[in-house]
């Protein structure tokens, strides 16, 4: 069954959710409600699946009736043809009943996927909303669990807890109804035992519910932590530090084993609890029935019939007890999921902000202010000019604020104080798209995505042909090691870009650049880790990108830099020199110094 284009009109605007308010954490009446909210688009299909539920329960009582029926008649009566016609109503009875249990959950797990599908989709796309800061601040790992695991638990619980669920209240409601109606005394006795099934239930899930959102913190922990090692597994064995990965991992890892024993032990209570309650009722039915036969109040067959009632009646309060379990488990990973939808989205576009289709370049920052904490100065008065076609280079020690000017140009962060203008207009009054969209970034340790070399250049620009492609390559000194690969441009890069050697994923990344064709080129230490031959091979490629387009530069080796036509010397977020190579150095400042450190062997950054 494809159900993959009815979801696809599912709306994914609202960050709140679909038609839904945040839930506060641990508020599940709210949170099931907001599920209910993307399952809604499920409607016409879930009344279908209440229907059959409804036909279903209705041949799950019958069954047991006939069966009394068929034993008061064939004791009444022993003849062959009575035996006959009550065996095969039941036999029609259980396999109707059987047929209209596989089409309830052939239904409902096409409702599942695509309800999960639906969250999953609005997560996602709300996850490339947030902004950038958001993701500095949190594991990926994390994040891939409550996009993964988190959501797959629900799609486990909505796959059989919500079938199971309904049933369950139909079947009690049908059972004691009819049992009402075949001996209110028996019912009642056999009614006892619900108090003690209500209080033990209770006791029991206010403890299975704090367990199972610990154990999905936990879980999310574990996925971050391993994702974080995994990524750094040559950092940790350069460092012999597999020990002490080993020893955070087993904290992490004991924590999850805690917190899901208990969640489990908890939880397996309950089976254990009404199976006793369950052979009390039997036998409280058997006892008083067998009284209540003797003295001629009820016949044999009712007997039957209750003691496969009764069965049928704590049966489902079990499968409450334990879907209310699945359902604490669901809610807690919704409640995960929410809480990164409930994240407020990278700001708007002012409303007079209007896209810009081609860009000049020209770059003013006037008296920018800014801080990522209140208390915390991160930039303070950068004022600079940076005429079309310029070089600006970025100077100065670790955490002077070099990458947050760009990131404050690249909207990725708003400023506090002062104005950033570009062709004269201040930043805030162009779109952010079209904005990006002039931009290039080559980064020391660029992405690549897990698809061909060609998709990863074309990723600059979507629209571009086969010929552009290679064409781009071939500038950036890319062409020859790509035609060199096994496939060619159709090799198939890992999501870290592992296949081609770090110098030759700069290259790449050049190449996408170079395949953009921005207006403003920003280089983060793209040269730093490229050797000395293959540099060479790319300094003809760069100086080409860089004609005629706005560039800035973070870099620390003199020749990325010696040549900008303006540098910036940053130190504690604020700019203490500017000015060309040539004066800087002659006027024997901090600039100089770090010249001069560099120049006799010493390591200090410039």
């Amino acid at each position: 069954m494809d159900d993959s284009k009815k979801t696809d009109r599912t709306p994914i605007k609202r960050h709140q959710g679909i038609g839904a308010s945040p839930p506060k954490v641990g508020d599940m009446k709210s949170t099931l409600k907001r599920i209910w909210s993307y399952m809604a688009y499920e409607k016409k299909r879930f009344t279908i699946v209440i229907v059959i539920i409804l036909l279903s329960s209705i041949l799950s009582l019958m069954g047991p009736y006939l069966l009394g029926v068929a034993v008061d008649r064939v004791i009444a009566t022993p003849a062959t043809e009575t035996l006959l016609i009550m065996i095969s109503l039941l036999v029609g009875v259980y396999a109707f009943h059987s047929l209209f249990l596989w089409l309830q959950n052939y239904l409902m797990i096409g409702i599942a996927q695509n309800t999960v599908y639906a969250m999953r989709r609005h997560l996602f796309a709300h996850l490339q909303q947030l902004p950038i800061l958001f993701f500095q601040e949190r594991q990926q790992g994390e994040l891939m669990s409550r996009l993964t695991n988190d959501m797959e638990n629900v799609s486990r619980t909505l796959n059989t807890a919500v079938i199971q669920f309904v049933t369950s209240v139909l079947t009690i409601l049908g059972t004691v109804s009819v049992m009402l109606w075949l001996s209110p005394l028996l019912t009642l006795l056999t009614l006892m035992i619900v108090p003690v099934m209500y209080f033990g239930m209770k006791w029991i899930t206010k403890r299975t519910g704090l367990y199972f959102k610990e154990q999905q913190n936990h879980l999310g922990d574990v996925n971050g932590y391993v994702e974080e090692i995994f990524s750094g597994q040559t950092i940790v064995s350069m460092f012999s530090r597999e020990e002490r990965v080993i020893k955070d991992f087993e904290e992490k890892n004991k924590a999850l084993k805690t917190s899901g024993y208990w969640a489990q032990t908890y939880s397996g209570f309950i089976p254990k609890l009404m199976n006793m309650l369950n052979n009390i009722g039997f036998a409280i039915i058997v006892g008083a029935g067998g009284l209540l036969a003797l003295n001629g109040n009820i016949s044999i067959g009712v007997i039957v019939t209750f003691t496969t009632y009764s069965r049928q009646f704590t049966r489902p309060l079990n499968d409450l007890a334990n879907q209310y379990n699945m359902i604490l488990s669901a809610v807690a990973g919704a409640e995960r999921a929410f809480q990164i939808i409930d994240e407020t989205e990278e700001k708007q576009d002012e409303e007079q902000a209007t896209a810009v289709d081609e860009m000049q370049g020209d770059i003013e920052f006037r008296s920018v202010g800014f801080s990522y904490k209140e208390e915390e100065k991160t930039l303070s008065n950068i004022s600079f000019h940076a005429s079309p076609g310029d070089t600006v280079a970025l100077v100065g020690p670790t955490g002077a604020g070099k990458t947050t000017i760009i990131s404050l140009l690249s909207r990725f962060y708003e400023t506090d104080l002062g104005s950033i203008l570009v062709d004269g207009r201040d930043i805030k009054s162009i779109t952010r798209n079209s904005l990006r969209d002039q931009m290039a970034v080559v980064l020391q340790d660029s992405t690549m995505f897990n698809t061909t070399i060609r998709e990863n250049l074309r990723y600059g620009r979507l629209d571009a042909t086969d010929v552009e492609v290679e064409e781009v390559a071939k500038a950036a000194h890319a062409h020859e090691f790509i035609v060199n690969l096994p496939n060619g441009y159709n090799t198939v890069l890992d999501s870290d870009g592992k296949g081609v050697s770090h110098g030759q994923h700069q290259l790449l990344s050049i190449a996408r650049a170079m395949l953009a064709d921005p207006a403003l080129l920003i280089l983060d230490e793209a040269t730093s880790s490229i050797d000395t031959v293959t540099e060479m091979k790319i300094s003809d490629a760069l100086a080409k990108l860089m004609e005629g387009r706005t560039t800035f530069v973070i870099a620390h080796r003199l020749n990325t830099i010696r040549s900008a036509d303006l540098i910036l010397v940053l130190q504690r977020g604020e700019i203490i020199e500017i000015g060309k190579h040539h004066d800087l150095v002659e006027r024997g400042g901090f600039y100089s110094a770090l010249v001069e450190a560099q120049q006799t062997g010493n390591h200090a950054s410039v």
